[in-house]
């Protein structure tokens, strides 16, 4: 029996290496005729970088990429080097620029560019215009100051416009850290990189360390990143031994990830926020520390980003970042949301996990997968109305502060008095801005808050800002329900 299957496994090979073998030599009959006989000269590099290569991928998953060796020279640059800029890696075409590559946590990925993005304009002149060395003189005078881009996604014809502002890319990943409550600490986790783990530990003990009654941990609009990273940071909660994440491939040996028996966690009780924006590393983290009922999930279902991306450098200097496998939290739940099987391969594979859709945490708690974390408490931040939309798409409220301050000083006990609040009225109503009375009494303390804030980013700092914004903010103020519970 043993040798009969070994005889069909055989033939089995030899088939598929017959059929590619048919399939490759139709290709290259296709490619022969084109370049006899098309109108215009064919190039073999357009026709495999541009076209076969990318086209073979394009079925396979969003994020399954192929480096021509430019692109691939360009990217190995950037994982090697810090500069001033942007964040992102980009192909420069004749007439054209496309992104290949964002790096999390800076301005290319905080704006919203995405591999694939094409690059319309920068401040208003357009790509299509410039010759190849006008463009490159463009771009490296947009990097350093702030640039407005029109942006075009693939498989949508609108145009999108995002304003970035250069930055130095060593930023560190933990960018706020204060107090929301008597004991309780709050810390805002941009990124994850190969210091997170290290900046986070740090923030919690300039906040008090182990005596913390609770913490909030923001993983908002967090991109995700170094996958060690996550691995760190979990095992600054979870006990010895925990398990963090399963990965599963087709052609990858399944493998586990456990915190190390070294590891002293914090033991403070702990919520972590989350938003649709959240992927990657941030969803290794809150999920296993949901499957582990070690944090409550506060927010909105997150990205759904699990897919385990491996970098093969090809011949001629090219480069290929493929999907081989899958995330899997601690319960058995896949991170990666389904793909529209139309329209990606991967979405009809074995190795797709979304057929069952309940878990169980340590504690027997049912959890949901289907793509993402979906928190525990579903919290959605503060509506916006029609003045609320208005007054901020005006920049009323740092306009005004701007002209407070030139009139006034303000100390750490400054309030949004009603007279404060009436001359804000005036102030907007001069401007064209004028609400009834029951909508201005019906948001008198989202406003009182945007003007603090507004006052207190430009008085004494964006953090001493942020932690007036956090008195209003629905998901802290859940979080701190819960702590304080």
């Amino acid at each position: 029996m043993l040798r009969f299957s070994a005889l069909l496994f055989c033939s089995a090979a030899l088939f598929a290496a017959d059929d590619l073998s048919h399939q490759l030599k139709t290709f290259i009959d296709a490619f022969t005729t084109v370049e006899q006989n098309a109108a215009d000269p064919v190039s073999s590099e357009q026709a495999f970088y541009q076209g076969a290569i990318p086209g073979l991928l394009r079925k396979l998953d969003p994020h399954s990429v192929f480096f021509d060796p430019g692109q691939f020279e360009q990217l190995k640059k950037m994982e090697s080097s810090t500069q001033k800029g942007f964040g992102s890696i980009v192909s420069i075409l004749p007439g054209r620029v496309i992104v290949l590559q964002t790096l999390p946590g800076t301005p290319s990925q905080k704006a919203g560019l995405a591999p694939g993005d094409e690059i319309l304009a920068i401040n208003g002149y357009e790509i299509a215009r410039l010759d190849l060395d006008q463009l490159t003189e463009l771009l490296t005078e947009s990097r350093q100051r702030r640039a407005e881009l029109d942006v075009k996604r693939p498989g949508t014809s609108r145009i999108m416009r995002l304003a970035l502002t250069p930055e130095d890319m060593q930023t560190p990943s933990v960018e706020r850290a204060f107090f929301v409550g008597p004991g309780i600490g709050y810390i805002r986790v941009a990124s994850f990189d190969e210091s997170t783990a290290r900046d986070i530990k740090a923030a919690i003990e300039k906040l008090g360390g182990a005596h913390l009654a609770g913490l909030v941990m923001d993983l908002r609009n967090n991109p995700g990143g170094v996958v060690g990273a996550a691995l760190d940071t979990a095992a600054l909660f979870l006990e010895p031994g925990q398990k963090i994440f399963t990965v599963r491939g087709r052609s990858v040996r399944e493998t586990s990830e456990e915190v190390k028996p070294s590891a002293t966690p914090y033991t403070f009780k702990l919520v972590v926020l989350l938003n649709e924006k959240s992927a990657s590393a941030s969803e290794i983290v809150s999920g296993a520390l949901q499957d582990h009922d070690r944090a409550t999930i506060v927010g909105e279902v997150s990205y759904g980003k699990g897919l385990v991306q491996s970098v093969y450098s090809l011949s001629q200097g090219a480069g290929l970042a493929l999907t081989t496998a899958l995330y899997y939290t601690p319960s058995g739940r896949s991170i990666q949301k389904p793909l529209d099987a139309n329209q990606f391969e991967l979405a009809g594979t074995t190795a797709h996990p979304n057929t069952k859709s309940e878990f169980r945490t340590d504690k027997g708690r049912i959890v949901t997968g289907g793509g993402g974390i979906k928190p525990d408490f579903i919290v959605t931040p503060a509506p916006m109305n029609r003045l609320r939309i208005a007054l901020d798409a005006s920049g009323s409220f740092t306009s005004f502060a701007t002209d407070y301050l030139s009139r006034n000083k303000v100390d750490a006990d400054f309030e949004v008095t009603p007279s404060i609040l009436d001359e804000f009225e005036a102030w907007v109503g001069a401007r064209g801005i004028q609400p009834s009375a029951s909508q201005w009494s019906a948001d008198a303390e989202f406003l009182r808050n945007r003007i603090k804030t507004e006052i207190f980013n430009q008085a004494f700092g964006v953090e001493q800002g942020d932690q007036i914004e956090a008195q209003r903010d629905p998901l802290i103020l859940k979080a701190l329900d819960i702590l304080s519970s």
